[in-house]
């Protein structure tokens, strides 16, 4: 038997190995833009094109490299950031494993000019999968340029699989925010198909927040300041009345490196809780300096997730000092028991106090009887099942499967009284129905959840009616997400909106849906884009009519009237799935006589 292990040719290996370091052209422009930061650079210009599928390119004015330095920054595992596995524990900068270069070269046309700033000439280098190609002297400024271009022209599989443009470059400004806002001592611009996106220059860090996400983050923003032993935060979080259904603007850094800690972020929302609706997620942009010996930041390729020695108590002092920073800056409500405003402004009266008097029925006898008063009360009318009206008018019943609809139809047929059934609401939250084998219960919410979410669902293939608004409504979105907004405008086109481009932070909304409240299109909208960005693409037809039929449908609590409740009865009953919501939870149940003599 002959022996079937063997090495790897190095330009595979590379390949392999860069799929873990750079899965998009995202990837690229973290890794790139971090080691813009690491050479001290002051300046840094990004420039992509059709979404970095062409080129990226990260100009900086950083210290620059030699010609030794520069061909060997490609090869793996160059480093000069550690010499030992000790120094991991103690880094503080963004790069230190020498991954990121030669997994880029060994997927894509890299051309590197590089100079120091003491010498006259840099140093050019082209590379395609690996090989060399050429190394030259040149004439280039002080700092670096990197072009990443055709990325994965070698890989297909992978550049197969690359999502729309808009997504993709949705991805790009998400790592651009992240180094963008922990460096705001640095400018930064931003060129996406040779037309500047962004342009921010030096800044105080909530100047770079506003100069990213618009200017109405100005005063929307409380600051937040606490030094212990274990750690210093500071930053700032949002008002919770600025509070939003998308998750976007929630920013960890960790000695000025981005992170993602489910558990933290819990803590955040521990201290907003009951001053944000369920559903909406705050704001922040918290940063954190710690002494890297309590953390280990090398259990990641991108490093985005870190582990800290004492997980929990830095838990407590986050919620604390957001808890704090919300009550300092008269977020949440205080007691002052000096005072009380009540008794503060008395209104003083010009006319003589006079005392009171008290008329006495002299005629009253308590011992004489009186006649029984007859009751009002009547019993509840009774209704026709076979007359029950729309809740609707301009709601299509959607269509359904003929055998299932039949078999549904047949049942409640069979099952009710075939001339009249009691029907009435109980504690606002259920349809209480009398059938002739006992009852039929009603989960008022889901039902019209349900009844919504097959109308949306078939309503997304044609064009949806719309109401022109009277006073256009103007919503804030970060660039990446107005990126996504153009990914799924034709669905919202479908849905019944209609909208305009305002600038890189906001659309005005000139038209919405015939059943969506002008109070509630704010946040219908945020609902739809975290639904797109949350969910896989099989899944975001279905989500998008589920996002809107959840938050069009009818609350627990509210009061209906017998037209409504047949409505809602009728609807739901022509369905094609009625005894269920698309979350799989049941819109109905029924109770036997029997099972209802069981209770007794």
């Amino acid at each position: 038997m002959s022996d079937i292990i063997q090495l790897l040719p190095e330009h595979v290996a590379n390949q392999i190995a860069a799929g873990e370091v750079i899965q998009r052209p995202s990837s690229a422009v973290k890794e790139l833009l971090e080691n813009a930061i690491d050479s001290g650079a002051s300046d840094i210009k990004l420039i992509v094109k059709d979404a970095g599928r062409t080129l990226i390119q990260v100009i900086d004015n950083g210290c620059g490299m030699s010609e030794t330095d520069a061909r060997m920054c490609f090869e793996r595992h160059s480093t000069s950031k550690i010499r030992e596995a000790n120094d991991i524990h103690s880094i503080r900068t963004m790069g230190f494993r020498g991954e990121a270069m030669a997994s880029m070269v060994a997927i894509a046309h890299v051309e590197l000019k590089s100079k120091l700033h003491d010498v006259e000439l840099g140093t050019k280098i082209i590379i395609e999968g690996s090989e060399l190609i050429s190394q030259e002297n040149c004439t280039s400024n002080n700092g670096t340029s990197i072009s990443i271009k055709n990325l994965f022209f070698n890989v297909p599989a992978r550049r197969k699989f690359l999502k729309s443009d808009n997504v993709e470059l949705k991805h790009i400004f998400d790592e651009f925010y992240r180094v963008a806002l922990a460096n705001e001592d640095c400018s930064f611009s931003f060129y996406q198909n040779d037309k500047e996106v962004l342009n921010l220059p030096k800044s105080t860090v909530k100047q770079r927040v506003v100069g990213i996400f618009g200017a109405k983050y100005n005063e929307k923003l409380v600051p937040v300041s606490e030094e212990t032993t274990l750690i210093t935060i500071s930053g700032f979080i949002g008002k919770p009345e600025f509070s939003k259904k998308t998750r976007g603007e929630q920013y960890f850094f960790v000695n000025n490196r981005f992170i993602k800690s489910p558990y933290l972020h819990h803590a955040v929302n521990n201290a907003f809780k009951d001053l944000i609706s369920d559903g909406n997620h705050p704001s922040y942009f918290l940063f954190f300096d710690i002494d890297p010996k309590f953390i280990d930041v090398n259990i990641h390729p991108t490093k985005t997730e870190i582990k800290f020695e004492d997980e929990k108590s830095i838990y407590a002092i986050i919620r604390s000092c957001v808890k704090r920073a919300l009550g300092i800056h008269n977020i949440v409500p205080t007691l002052d028991f000096d005072k009380d405003p009540a008794f503060s402004n008395i209104p003083k009266s010009s006319n003589e106090v006079r005392q009171p008097t008290i008329k006495v029925d002299s005629s009253y006898n308590p011992f004489q009887e009186k006649e029984p008063k007859v009751s009002s009360y009547s019993p509840s009318p009774k209704v026709k099942t076979d007359n029950w009206e729309k809740l609707f008018e301009d709601l299509p019943v959607p269509e359904s499967q003929p055998q299932q609809t039949e078999t549904i139809s047949k049942s409640w047929s069979e099952d009710s009284e075939t001339t009249e059934s009691a029907i009435f609401q109980l504690n606002n939250e259920y349809i209480v129905s009398r059938i002739k084998s006992g009852m039929m219960i009603i989960h008022q919410q889901r039902a019209h959840e349900r009844i919504l979410y097959e109308y949306y669902l078939n309503s997304q293939n044609v064009e949806g009616q719309s109401q022109q608004m009277l006073f256009p409504k103007t919503i804030s979105l970060n660039p990446s997400d107005i990126e996504l907004v153009k990914e799924i405008s034709d669905r919202l086109f479908n849905l019944g909106f209609r909208f305009d481009y305002l600038n890189k932070n906001s659309i005005v909304v000139l038209g919405s849906p015939l059943d969506i409240e002008m109070e509630n299109l704010e946040g219908v909208f945020e609902e739809l884009i975290e639904q797109y960005k949350t969910q896989s693409s099989l899944e975001k037809r279905d989500n998008f009519a589920l996002s809107m039929a959840k938050s069009m449908c009818i609350n627990k609590g509210r009061t209906l009237s017998i037209t409504e409740m047949n409505s809602i009865i009728d609807n739901l009953f022509a369905c094609q799935t009625p005894n269920a919501t698309a979350n799989r939870k049941p819109t109905l149940i029924t109770l036997t006589l029997e099972e209802i003599a069981k209770k007794f």
